[in-house]
This record gives structure tokens, C-alpha cells and sequence, in this order.
């Protein structure tokens, strides 16, 4: 559990919470995966403006990248929730997969004692 932030869980509760009082409840798979890209786009151009070579309209609204992870998040969240997917558990299947499968793909950082 995070010292100061929420657990996985926590966010996923609170998500199905706020959904949850909603008749239409979560969108199907298929138009959550339609808004995943879609969120994935808005963070893409929003670090394309920060960080690569196209600077923003002068009519466009100012984004944080912040907020565009945030989004991107919360579609994450809704897609694991309507598929009954617990997230840390996910998390933990592919960190058990990075540090077996790939722990010598990458140069380590020397570690002085």
C-alpha cells in the first residue's frame, strides 16, 4: 500500500463507484479499446508539443501531460473493471515476467558498495 496514494484496488473501487451510478454502466471492450486509443492520441500530441518538434496552435487549450495520463488511467481502470481484472494482480504477472524473462536484456547500472 502506498504511503501517501491509493492502492490499485482503491482506485479500481473508486472507479466502479462513480460508474456505478450510472444506468449505462461500462461501455463494451470493444469502445473502451476505441477511447484507449483515442486517450493515447491526446497524451501522444501533448508530448509531441513538450517534447518533440510541433508546437501547439495558438487556438489550442493548454493540457497537461498529467491530466492526459490521468485520462488514459481512468479508461484502463474502466477496461480491467468490466472484464473483472484485478489490476495489481496484473501488474504483478508482468513484473514476474520482466524480472525472469528479461532480467539480463538490459545493461544493469553498476551497483557500488
Amino acid at each position: 500500500m502506498a504511503k501517501d496514494g491509493k492502492t490499485m484496488k482503491q482506485l479500481q473501487s473508486e472507479v466502479d463507484t462513480y460508474i456505478g451510478q450510472f444506468k449505462e454502466g461500462y461501455f463494451s471492450p470493444l469502445a473502451m479499446l476505441a477511447r484507449l486509443t483515442e486517450e493515447l492520441g491526446e497524451l501522444a500530441r501533448e508530448i509531441n508539443h513538450h517534447y518533440g518538434e510541433k508546437p501547439k496552435k495558438s487556438s489550442e487549450t493548454e493540457k497537461a501531460i498529467e491530466e492526459e495520463l490521468g485520462d488514459l488511467l481512468f479508461v484502463v481502470i474502466c477496461l480491467a473493471n468490466s472484464l473483472h481484472i484485478d489490476l495489481e494482480q496484473a501488474h504483478d504477472l508482468v513484473m514476474n515476467k520482466f524480472n525472469t524473462r528479461d532480467k539480463d536484456r538490459w545493461t544493469k547500472i553498476d551497483q557500488e558498495s
